[in-house]
């Protein structure tokens, strides 16, 4: 359960303000990390009561979020390296060319993607898959003359939307939420059932039906998206070309069969990605593979590191609003900021069955903006325990819609600090692939808080 006598202070209207503002700055599209520092040293400054307070508050929040971050950089770090290789052998071109014969136009490339990303998400989670998929599928459907923008947004919608989000494989989600709310795993699967896949279907049709126009507008070249074939076909680039799928397809083999998970899946994929790499370097170019594997090493991480280092400064303001604020600014604060106005605003608004409905999304949204859809569970789980309770509503539902919202932002689909894997796979930037999702998830939002009004 949830404190109901949240006392808001000067703190929270800073942190609130600062919300509002970097979203603003998000929309006219210029960059946020000065303003992220600016608010992160006023947080600092005003929950620590002194200047120096402040000053330790900037570099504690980037140094939390950097470790945050760390394993996703590693993984995109290692994917890319190992990308990099296989470009040098021409192994991409020879695994490139049976998937063109599925992949035939940008469209069927589109959903293929998407369902081959919601297939690997629910047996080992996005992060992982994102890496798996990226690593092996991507090129295929960007020679195919799926954008990356496109591609990006059907492995983001199908992984860390329906997939993370109604996750009954692995069932990490609806444990969590059923936990807070005090009811079974099985209720959130069975009774919210039809949100989860009203939620998914509607989102992933919409996201399609709005940008068929940009995807179909590269349908004329899918003939000519293969490069021409390389003049000569080295037994290394042969080897490594067999070696790649036949490598991830045993991770996943493993990870069935040892019940690996989250981040021992991760682990397992850049391992691979990495070991990989360094026999494609052994493979193709001998006794220069000592200076080969250091280059791509470098060129992975620097490419890691591009992308990442204005999301860490992002990433850190809004780590505050949930639990990292204890480790941040000290055991003072055992109750993230965000998460104290979503109880405020639940304990502040008038209450009926639907309007419960409407708060849970919204909480769940709040909670979500932190980049991590995991953390608003807890809150979401026992609010609906108590909205339920109060209303007379259907817990399971209520606990469903809270899940779904906090991890279609937070897990994330929405906020940009949360899209970092697959827009870094894709080569994308994520606040463009946040503006693509944004529609459709939205719609999405509707038929789903629709669909639990039915079911309250």
């Amino acid at each position: 359960m949830f404190d109901s006598a949240v006392v808001l202070t000067p703190l929270h209207y800073v942190y609130l303000i600062g919300v509002l503002v970097i979203l603003a700055v998000m929309v006219l599209r210029k960059d946020t990390p000065a303003v992220c520092i600016a608010f992160l040293f006023l947080l600092g400054t005003i929950g620590l009561g002194s200047i120096t307070g402040g000053i330790m508050t900037v570099f504690n929040s980037i140094l939390f979020a950097a470790k945050e971050f760390m394993e996703v950089i590693a993984t995109i770090a290692l994917v890319t390296a190992l990308s990099k290789c296989l470009k040098d052998l021409g192994s991409d071109y020879l695994m490139m060319v049976p998937m063109s014969k599925i992949m035939k136009t940008p469209s069927v490339t589109w959903w293929i993607l998407g369902i081959t990303m919601l297939l690997f998400s629910l047996f080992l989670w996005p992060s992982p898959s994102v890496a798996l998929v990226g690593a092996i599928m991507l090129p295929f459907a960007v020679k195919a003359g799926l954008k990356p923008l496109a591609a990006a947004m059907a492995m983001n919608l199908f992984g860390h939307g329906i997939a993370l989000s109604y996750d009954f494989v692995i069932q990490g989600a609806p444990a969590v939420s059923a936990g807070a709310a005090g009811i079974s795993t099985s209720d959130i699967l069975t009774q919210g059932r039809p949100v989860f896949w009203v939620m998914g279907i509607v989102t992933v049709t919409a996201a399609y039906l709005l940008n068929r126009k940009s995807i179909a507008a590269t349908e004329t070249v899918s003939a000519e998206a293969l490069p021409e074939e390389r003049k000569k076909v080295t037994k290394a680039a042969i080897a490594i070309a067999v070696l790649t799928p036949a490598a991830f397809l045993a991770d996943i083999l493993l990870m069935l069969a040892f019940d690996l998970k989250g981040g021992d899946a991760t682990s397992m994929v850049s391992g691979t990605a990495v070991l990989v790499m360094c026999a494609g370097a052994v493979a193709g170019f001998g006794r220069q593979s000592l200076e080969k594997v250091t280059d791509y090493l470098t060129g992975g991480f620097l490419f890691a590191i591009k992308i990442f280092a204005p999301v860490i400064i992002i990433g850190a303001f809004f780590f505050l609003g949930g639990s990292g604020i204890t480790t941040i600014m000290g055991d003072q604060y055992q109750s993230g900021i965000m998460n104290d106005w979503a109880v405020w605003l639940a304990h502040n608004a008038p209450l009926n069955k639907y309007m419960a409905a409407f708060i849970q999304m919204v909480v769940g949204s709040l909670t979500g903006l932190d980049g991590s859809g995991f953390s608003g569970l807890p809150l979401t789980g026992s609010l609906a325990h108590t909205f339920g309770t109060a209303v007379g509503a259907s817990v399971p539902v209520l606990a469903s819609l809270g899940q779904i919202s906090a991890i279609f932002v937070g897990g994330g689909t929405i906020v940009p600090w949360g899209l970092i894997p697959v827009a870094a796979i894709c080569n994308v930037s994520p606040l463009d692939l946040a503006r693509k999702n944004l529609p459709p998830v939205l719609i999405g939002f509707l038929f789903a808080f629709l669909t639990g009004c039915l079911l309250l």
